[in-house]
């Protein structure tokens, strides 16, 4: 589903040259559940950047679905993302006036399906990770582990096949962040959708079927 091979990239710092990433080669295939462990800087959020379409590479080649990204055009890009990868983030990212509802409904918006349809995704997908009863619900009104859940439901409401998430226990408790792990297990197991995290947290690396560690920018034994 998703290849690298000797993939670089570098950004300009001032006059200084930062090589956020230096020869990554990785493979990851559908259904797995794949942890990406390092410290702050170590090159993570970039990599998962590069595999989410959002940045593209210094060097080396970027294979999403079949499909080398950097031939896309921007157009293109916006329809891989939006049709294959969902997006989960460490400080949620949800929109503060809308609903968990409104929330979860929002990426549904550029795929043109009719009401009733984005409304069964919405509601099955609220209750697969629990919120049924919390629809009307803005985000100031739920606790930090249902904020998480409306976001991952909004990143699965589009049946994605590849799921990243970025540190996405970071901001939970030890307990909370337990259950967020235990309900995307459970999608992974479930539905086969491909799981990829960033993360320096080791409740994860139990959960993952394979675990990469990365310093420096790049993949250590």
């Amino acid at each position: 589903m998703i290849s690298l091979k000797n993939v670089t990239k570098e950004y300009k710092l001032g006059k200084a040259v930062v090589r956020a990433l230096q020869g990554i080669d990785l493979k990851i295939n559908q259904g797995e559940f794949v942890s990406i462990c390092g410290p702050s800087g170590s090159g993570k959020t970039t990599l998962l950047n590069l595999m989410g379409c959002i940045d593209s590479p210094t060097s080396g080649d970027v294979m999403v679905m079949g499909q080398d990204v950097s031939c896309l055009s921007d157009t293109q890009l916006s329809k891989l993302r939006n049709r294959t990868i969902g997006f989960i983030f460490q400080s949620f990212n949800l929109i503060p006036v809308l609903t968990a509802y409104e929330n979860v409904e929002y990426p549904l918006v550029m795929l043109g399906l009719s009401q009733k349809e984005k409304h069964e995704r919405v509601l099955k997908t609220l209750d697969e990770v629990g919120l049924a009863h919390f629809i009307k619900h803005r985000p100031d009104e739920l606790s930090g582990g249902q904020r998480q859940r409306v976001a991952i439901a909004r990143a699965l409401v589009t049946n994605p096949q590849i799921v990243l998430a970025d540190e996405p226990t970071a901001n939970l408790d030890s307990v909370t962040g337990e259950e967020i792990l235990k309900i995307m297990k459970k999608i992974n197991d479930d539905h086969q959708t491909t799981f990829i995290f960033s993360t320096h947290d080791l409740k994860i690396m139990k959960y993952a079927k394979k675990v990469y560690n990365i310093t420096d920018g790049k993949i250590v034994p």
